[in-house]
């Protein structure tokens, strides 16, 4: 809790998907306008992609609008927001088994896009948060009904706060997808990206190289 986050407007996405031998590329994002995204692909020169177009690495263009981007690559999908801060992360699946590799930004967090009931998140790895949070300005924009968890207080770098105790259907980050995960909403919109706590990283192994962090399912 009490972590800051860059605010960006190049946001660089690597992602692999494996379907038999993966399929792998590194998207950097460094303009979206309605229809459109401005992208460097393996680290080649900027390009113009329009919705629907394919580029010879087999990155396609699904949607874009001034807020996010949506590519699919070997038939899956990664949607990537803009000016949330920066985050590498690499999504794997192999035997059925979901991992994913997330590289820290310069600041030493770890920060992905995911989902909360088939919603799009931005999360910040968080093992010292006891459960995913949220604020409750972002609880309302995921249809989330807090105001029917449980009442209660947690201690946070600002000092005890209030915070409804709820449980998400679905948290998705990659090809891990784990379900009735406890939650904290924060009363306001003090909270200014997703917090992916423990009972999420409870489910996984982790394993931490340097810049490195691998999440692997174990059940």
């Amino acid at each position: 809790m009490g972590l800051k986050v860059r605010n960006l407007r190049t946001i660089p996405l690597a992602f692999l998907l494996a379907a038999g031998l993966a399929a792998a590329a590194d998207i950097n994002v460094v303009g979206l306008f309605p229809g459109k995204a401005v992208v460097s692909i393996n680290g080649g020169k900027p390009r113009t992609m329009s919705v629907g177009e394919t580029t010879p690495e087999g990155v396609k263009l699904i949607s874009a609008d001034s807020e996010s981007a949506t590519f699919e690559l070997g038939g899956k999908r990664q949607t990537l927001a803009v000016g949330q801060g920066a985050a590498v992360a690499t999504i794997s699946s192999a035997s059925g088994i979901g991992s994913v590799t997330l590289t820290a930004d310069s600041r030493g967090h770890f920060i992905t896009t995911g989902t909360i009931n088939g919603n799009t998140v931005r999360f910040l790895v968080d093992t010292g948060a006891s459960s995913v949070v949220l604020s409750t300005q972002e609880a309302r924009r995921l249809g989330i009904n807090y105001l029917a968890g449980a009442r209660a207080f947690t201690q946070t770098a600002n000092g005890v706060v209030p915070v409804y105790r709820v449980k998400l259907d679905t948290v998705r980050v990659g090809d891990i997808t784990a379900n009735n995960v406890d939650a904290d909403i924060i009363e306001g919109d003090r909270l200014p990206i997703a917090l992916l706590g423990m009972s999420f990283l409870n489910r996984m192994e982790m394993r931490r190289d340097g810049d490195t962090l691998m999440l692997i399912r174990r059940y």
